[in-house]
C-alpha cells in the first residue's frame, strides 16, 4: 500500500505525517525547537536545530505507521511562512539565527522604506503593507546588520529563504521557494509571479541570494537521506496549506485557523482582489502549468501564543488544555479585555507600534477572568478580520471553517460563533495544515486523481451556532475596540 507524507514545519515545532489514500493519518511525529528572544520584540530559531528535528520526526513517523521511505510516493511541505534566514552556499550552515514572523526589529527600517508614500508604498505590486511582518525587510536588516554578509551576498556566496526553502535546500539540494511564501517577502510580483527589479532595488537586495519560484503543486525534486528517491511535490506556506486541506477550493470559501497566530483566509479565484480594509492579497496555491488563485488574507500574530503566555511566562496554568476550564470557572470575562499586541497589531490595524495590555481590571478580577480574556481576545481579532474581508470582497459569510489546536476548545468556539454571528464549523480532521501538504503531494502524483476526490475527504464534526443576544454581542465587541485604542501608540515612531 502507497502512502503520502508530509513536512510540517511550524513556528513551535517540526512534525511528519503519513497520509493513506482516504486521508486518514496512518503515523505522525512532532518535536518542539526553542524559541529564543535575545532583547523585547526579537524572536528567532536556530535553523541548524530546525533541520535535525525535521529529520527526526521523519524517521520517527515512519517507526510510527511500521513502512519505510520506500512506501511513500510522494512529499509535501508546508512551513511557517516569513521567518527568514540565511546560509552559507556551499557549507549549508546558516550565518546568523533565523529572524521569526512575530519579530519586530525592522518596524524603524519599514517607517524609513515607506517614506512619503507610507505603509502601502509597495502594495499594488505585493499585496502588503510595509510591516515587520514580511520576510523582505528581515533580509535587509541581516544584510545590513551582519558582518561582511552584504559583501559575501554580492560575492554569490549567501543563499536567502524562508523555511520552505532552508528545508528543501537540505531534502531535495535545490534552492527553490513556491508562489505562496515568495508572495509574503515583500519582492514578488503577484501579477508575474517574479522577483521585482523595482523592488529588489528599493529594498537593496541583490537577486543572486534569492530562491528560484516553482508552483505550489508540483515536481520540485527528489528527496535525500531519510526520504532517498520520494518526489517532493509540493510547497504550501501554512495558512495556504490549511485552506487547501479545508477543501476551500472554490471562490468564496473561507477558513480560519488557529495556532500560534489567528489567520483568516477567503479564496478569490484567479483575481487577486486588493484590499482597502487593512487585509494581504495572497497567493492561495498555484499547479503546475496553471495559473495562480489567490486569496484574501486576515493575520492575527497572537492566538495560541497568548495561552503559551499564560502558561510559560505568567505560571497562570500547568498545561495549554487548563486554560478552558480555567476560563469557564468564571460566568464572563468580569469587563475584562487583553489586547495581545505582543508584536504590534497585525490586520487590520497594521500597528507595530502597539503593546500589549489587559485593560477593566478590577479586585474582582480573578485568574479565570485573565484565562477568559486571553481566549475571547482570539474571537474579538477575528471579528476584526472578518468584518474587513466581507468589506473588501462583498461576500458574506454565512459559516466559518475552522481549523488548528485551539478548535479542541468548546468554550473558545461558541464565544467566536456568538462575537461572529456566523456558524463555526469544526471538521473531523482538525490538523489541517499538514493535510493539505500531503493533498499537494498526492495530487501532483496522481496519488489522488484530482480536487473533487479531495473535497469529498472532507466531513463536517461538529457545528456552533450563534446563540447571543444582539445587544450583548455589540456592547462586548465595543468595549474590545475601546481596549485596543489604549494598546496603540505606546512606542513612539
Amino acid at each position: 500500500m502507497a502512502y503520502i507524507g508530509a513536512i510540517d514545519q511550524g513556528t513551535t515545532s517540526t512534525r511528519f505525517a503519513i497520509v493513506d489514500h482516504d486521508g486518514k493519518f496512518v503515523g505522525m511525529a512532532q518535536k518542539e525547537h526553542e524559541q529564543l528572544m535575545p532583547q523585547p520584540g526579537w524572536v528567532e530559531h536556530d535553523a541548524a536545530e530546525i533541520w535535525r528535528n525535521t529529520e527526526e520526526v521523519i524517521a520517527a513517523a515512519l517507526a510510527d505507521a511500521g513502512i519505510t521511505a520506500s512506501d511513500l510516493s510522494a512529499v509535501g511541505l508546508t512551513n511557517q511562512r516569513e521567518t527568514t534566514m540565511v546560509w552559507d552556499a556551499e557549507s549549508g550552515e546558516p550565518l546568523a539565527p533565523a529572524i521569526v514572523w512575530q519579530d519586530t526589529r525592522t518596524a524603524e527600517l519599514c517607517n524609513e522604506l515607506g517614506g512619503e508614500e507610507g505603509a502601502d508604498r509597495f502594495r499594488a505590486k505585493t499585496g502588503l503593507p510595509l510591516a515587520t511582518y514580511f520576510a523582505g525587510p528581515k533580509l535587509r536588516w541581516l544584510l545590513d546588520n551582519v558582518a561582511g554578509l552584504r559583501d559575501r551576498a554580492a560575492a554569490g556566496e549567501v543563499r536567502f529563504g524562508t523555511m520552505d526553502s532552508w528545508v528543501m535546500w537540505h531534502l531535495v539540494g535545490d534552492h527553490v521557494t513556491d508562489v505562496t511564501n515568495a508572495s509574503r517577502t515583500l519582492l514578488m510580483d503577484l501579477e508575474t509571479l517574479d522577483w521585482d527589479e523595482e523592488l529588489l532595488a528599493a529594498l537593496d537586495i541583490p537577486r543572486s541570494v534569492l530562491p528560484r519560484i516553482v508552483p505550489s503543486i508540483g515536481l520540485i525534486g527528489r528527496g535525500r537521506g531519510v526520504l532517498a528517491g520520494v518526489p517532493v511535490a509540493g510547497i504550501l506556506g501554512d495558512q495556504q496549506a490549511a485552506m487547501f486541506g479545508q477543501a476551500c477550493f472554490n471562490p468564496g470559501d473561507a477558513k480560519n485557523t488557529y495556532g500560534t497566530g489567528c489567520f483568516m483566509l477567503l479564496n478569490t479565484g484567479t483575481q487577486a482582489v486588493a484590499s482597502t480594509k487593512g487585509l494581504l492579497t495572497t497567493v492561495a496555491y498555484q499547479v503546475a502549468g496553471g495559473k495562480a488563485r489567490y486569496a484574501l488574507e486576515g493575520s492575527v500574530a497572537i492566538a495560541g501564543s497568548g495561552v503559551q503566555w499564560l502558561r510559560d511566562q505568567m505560571r497562570i496554568i500547568d498545561e495549554a488544555p487548563d486554560v478552558e476550564p480555567l476560563a469557564a470557572s468564571v460566568a464572563d470575562n468580569g469587563d475584562v479585555y487583553f489586547v495581545p499586541a505582543f508584536s504590534g497589531l497585525f490586520a487590520p490595524y497594521w500597528r507595530s507600534d502597539a503593546r500589549g495590555i489587559i485593560a477593566g481590571l478590577t479586585r474582582f478580577c480573578e485568574a479565570g477572568h485573565i484565562a477568559r480574556a486571553v481566549l475571547e481576545a482570539v474571537a474579538y481579532q477575528s471579528r476584526d478580520v472578518l468584518e474587513a474581508m466581507e468589506a473588501d470582497s462583498g461576500v458574506t459569510m454565512s459559516e466559518l471553517r475552522v481549523d488548528g489546536g485551539m478548535v479542541v476548545n468548546d468554550l473558545l468556539m461558541q464565544f467566536q460563533a456568538d462575537i461572529l454571528d456566523v456558524d463555526v464549523v469544526r471538521p473531523t480532521i482538525i490538523e489541517t495544515t499538514v493535510l493539505g501538504a500531503a493533498y499537494a503531494a498526492g495530487l501532483a502524483t496522481g496519488f489522488w486523481s484530482g480536487i473533487d476526490e479531495l473535497r469529498r475527504h472532507w466531513a463536517e464534526d461538529r457545528r456552533y451556532t450563534p446563540s447571543m443576544e444582539e445587544s450583548k454581542r455589540s456592547d462586548l465587541y465595543a468595549s474590545w475596540g475601546k481596549a485596543v485604542d489604549k494598546s496603540l501608540g505606546w512606542l513612539e515612531q
